[in-house]
């Protein structure tokens, strides 16, 4: 993603800041019904629980000869 300007980071600041009964909404459409082709749940991801695992040095200097993404490998393991 692009960085913003100063100038549209200065925009949003003060859009920011503004009451929300101070907003205009007429010119937005109401939803009188959901589409039919809707898609609900499409951007969940589970929350994932955060453990914490002792390991012994040789196992994680194992895990990362093969990348940085060694926590999927683990996961895997463990399904496995």
């Amino acid at each position: 993603m692009p960085r913003l300007s100063v100038k549209k980071r200065k925009e949003l600041r003060v859009l920011a800041n503004r009451l929300d009964k101070e907003i205009e909404l007429s010119d937005i459409a109401e939803i009188r019904e959901i589409p039919s082709d809707r898609v609900i749940g499409r951007f969940y991801q589970p929350r994932e629980p955060s453990v914490t695992i002792r390991l012994e040095a040789d196992v994680v200097a194992w895990l990362k000869t093969s990348g940085n993404a060694c926590q999927a490998r683990i996961n895997n393991y463990l399904r496995q």
